[in-house]
């Protein structure tokens, strides 16, 4: 009788640690695969990851300065392929979508004002019959070094 109690301690306590193991493991992925698409611009030192399933989307809101150059890169697992992306400002005007520049992952801008962006993701949906994966997304930021 005292094995129940303690198989029910250790599934939960598994349970428990696995949503922070998979956030550290998305991290990882960020840190080792994502930051390789800011190139020479220098990563703010924030990943901003998650796990997110096919059909589903995301927002990051984030401060932007004027008259400095900045990369946004938004990458995926190999799961996920074609991750949509569109930069708005507060009002939600549209500033940039990559789906009007063939899925792209990143941008570089330049902004005339200092504002804060909302950052939209969207991880597409499976194909009819399929079912649903889900990996890592990562959104991370650079700026110029000149």
């Amino acid at each position: 009788m005292k094995r129940l109690p303690v198989f029910l301690f250790l599934a939960a306590a598994l349970f428990t640690l696995l949503p922070d193991q998979a956030a550290a493991q998305c991290k990882g992925f960020a840190r080792r695969i994502c930051k390789l698409d800011l190139e020479n611009y220098i990563h703010d030192g924030n990943y901003h990851a998650a796990i997110l399933t096919e059909g589903e989307e995301a927002e990051l809101y984030k401060t932007f300065y004027a008259g400095q150059d900045y990369r946004i890169a938004v990458c995926g697992s190999e799961l996920m392929a074609d991750i949509e992306f569109r930069v708005m400002d507060i009002q939600r005007n549209v500033l940039y979508d990559n789906s009007e520049h063939d899925y792209i992952s990143t941008w570089d801008f330049r902004l005339e004002s200092s504002q804060q962006l909302m950052i939209w993701v969207r991880v597409p949906s499976p194909d009819q019959g399929y079912e649903p994966e889900s990996g890592c997304v990562a959104i991370l930021f650079g700026l110029s070094g000149r």
